[in-house]
C-alpha cells in the first residue's frame, strides 16, 4: 500500500521553515565548536541544549531508538553516526545532520565540514556533492517528476565525475513525520516518478562516495559505512515545491558564517 502524499498549506510550510532555521543554528553552533581535540559528544551536548532552550525538540533523538541528537559521520562514514568521544582530528571530514520537532512539524538539514587539510580528490568530492545538491533542487518544480531530482544530482556526480551515488539511502518527504512520501533517491530518470506538486515539503539529501557506491552497516547498528572505505560527502536542504523555483527552507549561510570565523575548519567553495 503507497503513502499517502500530504502537501502543506503555506502556514505549515512556514512552521517547517521556521524548524529548518533552528535546525540551521544549530549547524551553525556545531560548526563553531568543531576543532581538533573536541569530541563529537561535546557538541551533540551543546546541539541538544541549544534545542531544548529554544522551546524545541531534537527530532532525532529517540527516533527509531536513535541515541543522540546529532547524527555526526566522519570520513567513510556516510550517515546515521553516533556521536561518541572519539576526538576530531586535523584532516577529518565530518558529515554532521539535525533535525528538531516544534508546533508539531519537523525540520532537517545536513552539511559535511572539513578540519585543517584534506586531499584535493576529497575536496573536489564535496564541492561536487554541495554542488549537486543545488542541481537537485533547480529540478524541484512543480510538474517536474522525482526521477528529475535524482538524475540532475546522479549526473553531476556519478555520470560526469565518476563518484559512487548511495542507492539504499535517499532523501524524503518532511512534515508531521520525519520520514514521509515520497522518497527522494539521488539517482533516477527524468520524467519518471511521483510528480511534483506545489507545497511538496521534501528534504534533498545527497550521499556521494568518493569510491563505489557500496554501502554496509557498522556494528552499532546504525552507523552507515562506504564498503570500500573511502570517504563520503552528504548535504541536505528541506525545500518547499513551488511553480516557478523551489523555496530553500532551510538556510546553511548561518553555518558557513560559522565556517568562515573558526579558523581550524576550511570553507567549501562552489565552482563559479
Amino acid at each position: 500500500m503507497k503513502k499517502r502524499i500530504f502537501l502543506k498549506t503555506d502556514e505549515e510550510v512556514e512552521i517547517i521553515r521556521r524548524n529548518c532555521l533552528m535546525v540551521s543554528k544549530t549547524l551553525a553552533l556545531a560548526a563553531s565548536l568543531l576543532k581538533p581535540g573536541v569530541t563529537g559528544s561535546y557538541i551533540d551536548s551543546k546541539a541538544e541544549e541549544f534545542i531544548r532552550s529554544n522551546n524545541a525538540i531534537p527530532g532525532f533523538k529517540g527516533y527509531g531508538g536513535f541515541p543522540s541528537t546529532l547524527c555526526i559521520s566522519l570520513n567513510d562514514s556516510v550517515v546515521h553516526g553516533i556521536p561518541s568521544d572519539e576526538e576530531f582530528k586535523d584532516g577529518d571530514i565530518v558529515s554532521i545532520d539535525c533535525g528538531v520537532i516544534d508546533n508539531g512539524f519537523y525540520g532537517d538539514a545536513a552539511y559535511t565540514f572539513v578540519i585543517g587539510e584534506i586531499s584535493s580528490k576529497t575536496m573536489d568530492l564535496l564541492v561536487a556533492t554541495k554542488e549537486s545538491l543545488y542541481k537537485g533542487i533547480e529540478a524541484a518544480i512543480a510538474g517536474n517528476r522525482i526521477g528529475d531530482i535524482g538524475y540532475a544530482i546522479q549526473k553531476h556526480t556519478e555520470k560526469l565525475q565518476g563518484y559512487g551515488v548511495v542507492r539504499e539511502l535517499v532523501g524524503h518527504g518532511l512534515g508531521r513525520e520525519l520520514h514521509e512520501a515520497p522518497e527522494v533517491p539521488n539517482y533516477g530518470r527524468r520524467g519518471k516518478g511521483v510528480k511534483l506538486k506545489e507545497g511538496l515539503v521534501i528534504a534533498i539529501e545527497p550521499m556521494v562516495n568518493l569510491g563505489k557506491k557500496e554501502v554496509k552497516q557498522s556494528n552499532d547498528g546504525w552507523t552507515i559505512l562506504t564498503k570500500d572505505g573511502t570517504p563520503s560527502a552528504h548535504y541536505e536542504h528541506t525545500i518547499v515545491v513551488r511553480k516557478d523555483k523551489a523555496d530553500i527552507l532551510s538556510d546553511h549561510s548561518f553555518l558557513e558564517e560559522a565556517i568562515k570565523n573558526n579558523p581550524e575548519l576550511v570553507e567549501i567553495s562552489l565552482k563559479k
